[in-house]
């Protein structure tokens, strides 16, 4: 899915043609590197990509970011080619993509190609799945409520937050298949908050916490959504760091 930009329509003309050193691929996708980049790096699946781009569509309509505007977008949501392209690059480099219908999901026109032009500007790894995701270790401290939690790095602070306090987070949450339902971590910036808008796990947890600290929740569902619709349902496991109290 692509991000509602203002569009610029071009003439079919101007619809990128792959020169000859582009690269074919055996899927049908044709991909050549425009500009070198500087890291060492690739994206690989879960990685959440900062970029520039323009596509083109076959009809000639081309979506465009120009700098210094710049996308978040993670491997899953773009189309199969270009997330195939994508995972080529490193960041800095700039690369176009011949995109085959076949490799469109179903929104390229059978016959036809998209083209699209990306800048690899920052490049998010996936949290690392924790191993014990259905239940807490012997060594993790558990509360009277049912929380369970273990500091995974100390803090530099010494003040703690109190109930309604408001607090600046990093965060990844998994349910217990190991899927990340929420991350701020993909999405590159941390969020702000107040203890008594989330959570219970959440009101409890950070009130043991200090600024500079990293901890792992175990939240039963009692302490989470419980039985919301829509919601992670289970013991949900929280990677929280405490950034700052306000």
């Amino acid at each position: 899915m692509f991000l509602s930009l203002a569009a610029l329509l071009f003439s079919l003309s101007d619809i990128p043609v792959a020169p000859a050193e582009a690269v074919p691929l055996p899927d049908g996708l044709i991909t050549q590197r425009l500009v070198a980049g500087t890291g060492t790096e690739k994206p690989v699946a879960g990685d959440l990509l900062v970029v520039r781009y323009a596509l083109w569509r076959p009809n000639g309509t081309v979506e465009k970011i120009e700098a210094p505007r710049k996308a978040k977008i993670t491997l899953a949501q773009m189309l199969p080619g270009w997330r195939e392209a994508a995972m080529m690059m490193v960041v800095g480099e700039k690369r176009r993509a011949w995109v085959p219908h076949t490799l469109g999901a179903g929104k390229i026109p059978e016959g036809q190609s998209y083209v699209i032009d990306t800048e690899l500007v920052e490049l998010y790894h996936a949290p690392e799945t924790p191993a014990d995701l259905t239940a807490p270790p012997s060594d993790a401290t558990r509360t009277e409520s049912g929380l369970a939690y273990k500091v995974l790095r100390a803090g530099t602070g010494t003040e703690h937050p109190k109930r309604h306090s408001t607090v600046t987070v990093h965060y990844t949450g998994w349910t217990g298949d190991g899927h990340i339902f929420d991350s701020t971590v993909l999405r590159g910036e941390p969020a702000e908050l107040s203890l008594d808008g989330v959570i219970k796990g959440w009101t409890e947890g950070l009130q043991l916490m200090i600024a500079g600290e990293k901890t792992r929740f175990w939240i039963p569902a009692k302490l989470a959504y419980g039985n919301e619709r829509g919601k992670p349902q289970g013991m949900l496991v929280f990677d929280i760091e405490l950034v700052g109290i306000k």
